[in-house]
């Protein structure tokens, strides 16, 4: 347990001093009038937030004076502690002041006289280091262990591990302080702040400067002066963090100004810094690929440099240009002297220059260098080197786009390519081929430009010759949410041929050969959805559900509310790739949500079918683009049976069955008619209204395997109707009917396992088959063509 948390759970004093003697490590210490007493430092603590730490200095020190009026030894440092803050200082810092023996102090320690706190308090204010918990525990802590090690109070160090964390301790201290000044634009302030060592900057030409006004800091931003609210955020920052960072990290933290930069803003930016040994991984490509001598033989345009970070590694900067939407960017790349020798300039590369009709002209803004107009005119050899934005783009009135991410004007020109064409780095492809219909694109992205279904209208307009490249992880690079694969391919634009497929090494987390990975170009008429049969709403009214039994709650856009002839559940399938697959489930009425589709007794082998295989693979960060598709081979009967029984007991088969279900001012039943039992074989408490799977299942034959299964289900089931579960379990699963799904039955005896009010249920047995069966399915998924490996 943190520090944090036990002093969220103290009720006394004693517990807040164990909780800090704990979470110190502390040895030899006594307890007493001083409360935590030992060689190295005495501590003053309260068992509330309640008093400053002004006054509990006042009081500690009221003990080291009588220490010193008895010759005692008094120890080198001095701590306050409670329950939401802490402060330390150095004893030598307030010797001198108690030597002169003006203090008028109280009767005791706790007594001490409102003459006796204002002086002391305008003596310690800028001596000690001051701490919240809740945010700075770890520092607090480690201040502490290295102050009694080293005889002295050590400032944390701003380093690339912890620029995060100190950042965001930096916004709610200082940041919000600074009056007027955007938040978008606090990243920049911090960088002037943490670089400059409080007489000079350690950089020329930040985009922000640190001055200071009377003695306080202000900071300057675009030709305006910004001055702090309030002071005492600043004055406690910078006693625990020590400014400005080692040399060998300055360059290398200003390069992660993308890392800071609000998420929204950053996914439209394409803000995600690329590591360096990806670049390192890719340089080494570009020279299997283009030869050698790539760096003196072309050109190298990045439009979204952001900080240059994927040219740092080119050892010819005079072929390089590097353009970037922030001004901010191209300050910072100048200030800490990035590509000196290259072109930096600010460009809006999806707005800039493009005229109504969707063509170019560089005379808007007069922005491209003349030597990059001359290049491209001449057919020089360019290579554009790219982390594009991975972000949609708004269309229309489409409410699903993300939050900051504009129409762009080359997204205007795109209407032909569907879907595809509001992606950002899409539009940046498309602008590419028009302007530079010869050039060699490097291209770090995600692989759907590739794969994806709703790409290929693009995959019709945009046509290159793949040359090589490699994935890695998504979680290599920061600020990505999810567990995808990010590739770096090269294509040469001149060949338009078609994309039918690409081979890519596989690279880990450290960036290293792991495999191959073959990536498809998928006609939409190939997937699995496709594949089904889909039989038509009647205007028969159901209740819809969100879960086993759980009526819909939302109202926008819903979905459910109609059955169909001859229907005995719904299947949620959304979407066709592994990503989406966790979203495939079986219910006993309308599913409320967009992806379903109507379960019959023609179709119910299908669904047996797309429902296991869509939930048997394991989604990994490389495959969850993988799209299932229609079959290839033959499915046998036996096939179809066993996937009909890893339906039946899966997690996410939630048929169920209930009565008095409330939803739009109507009490609703839902009928269970997947039940592969009679009620005497389980012994039921009463009849199920539906024997459906029994009479389905009779002319099957079942695997071994298969049949396992239902023997270790039965045991379960029969287990399900010894006992009656107490009221709140009954009510929240619903268990008014005896006909149950294995929805409500698993989660019956999973309670009474964990209640142990109830002879325990192994569910072992049934686990083990289950898991057989499982392995056996696994490999025949890409055998019959669900999957291509």
């Amino acid at each position: 347990m943190s520090l944090y948390e036990s002093l969220k759970n103290a009720k006394s004093e004693e517990d807040v001093k164990d909780a800090y003697i704990k979470a110190l490590g502390l040895k030899s210490y006594t307890k007493g009038l001083i409360d935590i007493q030992s060689e190295e430092i005495w501590f003053e603590a309260k068992d509330s937030g309640r008093h400053s730490s002004y006054a509990m200095f006042t009081q500690l020190l009221h003990y080291v004076q009588v220490a010193l009026n008895k010759g005692e030894t008094v120890p080198p440092f001095l701590a306050v502690i409670d329950t939401e803050k802490a402060a330390i200082m150095k004893t030598e810092d307030v010797l001198p002041f108690l030597a002169k023996k003006t203090v008028k102090w109280g009767k005791s320690a706790s007594q001490y006289t409102q003459e006796a706190l204002a002086e002391i308090s305008a003596h310690i204010g800028t001596h000690f280091v001051s701490f919240k918990i809740s945010t700075h525990e770890d520092e607090f802590i480690s201040t502490v262990k290295a102050a009694i090690k080293s005889g002295d109070i050590i400032r944390t160090q701003i380093t690339p591990v912890n620029l995060k964390q100190v950042f965001d301790k930096w916004v709610e201290m200082i940041g919000r302080e600074i009056k007027d000044v955007p938040e978008e634009d606090y990243a920049l302030c911090f960088f002037a702040d943490i670089m400059h060592d409080g007489t000079v900057s350690t950089h020329m030409n930040l985009p922000a400067e640190l001055l200071h006004k009377d003695g306080s800091p202000v900071f300057s931003l675009n030709g305006k002066l910004y001055e702090l609210g309030s002071k005492e955020g600043y004055r406690q920052f910078w006693t625990i963090y020590h400014k400005p960072p080692k040399a060998e990290y300055r360059n290398y933290l200003l390069a992660r100004r993308d890392s800071l930069i609000p998420i929204d803003e950053r996914v439209f930016k394409g803000a995600f810094y690329t590591p360096l040994i990806v670049v390192d991984k890719a340089y080494d490509y570009l020279s299997k690929i283009l030869g050698n001598n790539w760096q003196d033989e072309y050109f190298v345009w990045d439009m979204c440099c952001g900080v240059g970070n994927l040219e740092v590694k080119h050892s010819n900067p005079r072929n390089i240009f590097m353009s970037t939407l922030d001004q901010a960017d191209v300050d910072v790349m100048k200030a800490t002297k990035t590509c000196v020798a290259a072109e930096h300039f600010q460009y809006d590369y999806l707005n800039d220059d493009i005229k109504e009709d969707g063509n170019l002209d560089y005379s808007q803004t007069n922005k491209i260098p003349e030597r990059l107009r001359i290049a491209i005119n001449d057919g020089k050899k360019i290579i554009v080197l790219i982390n594009p934005p991975y972000a949609e783009s708004a269309s229309g009135t489409d409410s699903a786009n993300k939050v900051g991410v504009a129409t762009t004007r080359i997204g205007s020109t795109m209407s032909h390519l569907g879907y595809a064409g509001r992606e950002l780095f899409v539009q940046f492809l498309m602008r590419i081929t028009k302007e530079i219909p010869n050039a060699t694109i490097a291209i770090f992205s995600k692989l759907k430009y590739v794969n994806a279904p709703n790409f290929e209208l693009f995959r019709e307009h945009w046509r290159a010759k793949y040359l090589g490249g490699f994935v890695v992880p998504s979680k290599v690079f920061d600020g990505l949410n999810g567990d995808f694969p990010i590739g770096f391919l090269v294509w040469d634009t001149s060949i338009k041929i078609p994309i039918t497929e690409v081979s890519c090494e596989v690279m880990s987390k450290k960036v290293l050969p792991i495999g191959e990975k073959t990536f498809y170009s998928i006609n939409s008429e190939e997937l699995i959805g496709n594949w089904i049969i889909r039989p038509k709403a009647n205007k028969t009214e159901v209740i819809p559900l969100k879960n086993a039994v759980s009526p819909a709650a939302n109202v926008k856009d819903l979905r459910g509310t109609k059955w169909s002839d001859g229907a005995i559940a719904s299947m949620l399938i959304n979407s066709s790739d592994l990503q989406h697959a966790n979203l495939t489930a079986l219910l006993s009425s309308g599913y409320s949500s967009p992806g379903a589709f109507f379960v019959t007794s023609e179709n119910l082998w299908q669904a047996a079918i797309v429902f296991t295989v869509r939930r048997i693979i394991k989604k990994t960060w490389l495959n969850d683009r993988d799209q299932f598709l229609k079959p290839k081979e033959n499915i046998t009967d036996e096939f179809k049976a066993d996937c009909l029984v890893w339906m039946l007991f899966n997690n996410s088969n939630l048929t169920a069955s209930a009565n008095n279900l409330e939803w739009n001012e109507r009490e609703w039943s839902i009928v269970n008619h997947f039940i592969p039992y009679t009620e005497t074989e389980v012994n039921a408490s009463g009849r199920f209204e539906s024997d459906f799977m029994i009479r389905y299942m009779r002319d099957k034959n079942f695997s071994t395997e298969s049949r396992n299964i239902l023997e270790a289900g039965k045991i379960l089931w029969k287990s399900y109707f010894d006992n009656i579960d107490e009221h709140k379990i009954r009510d929240e699963l619903k268990l008014n009917r005896p006909d149950v799904g294995w929805f409500q039955i698993r989660k019956a005896l999973q309670h009474r396992n964990s209640s142990g009010n109830y002879s325990p249920i192994d569910f072992s047995g049934f686990e083990n088959a289950y898991e057989v069966l499982t392995e056996k399915l696994r490999p025949l998924v890409y055998e019959l063509g669900f999957l291509k490996t």
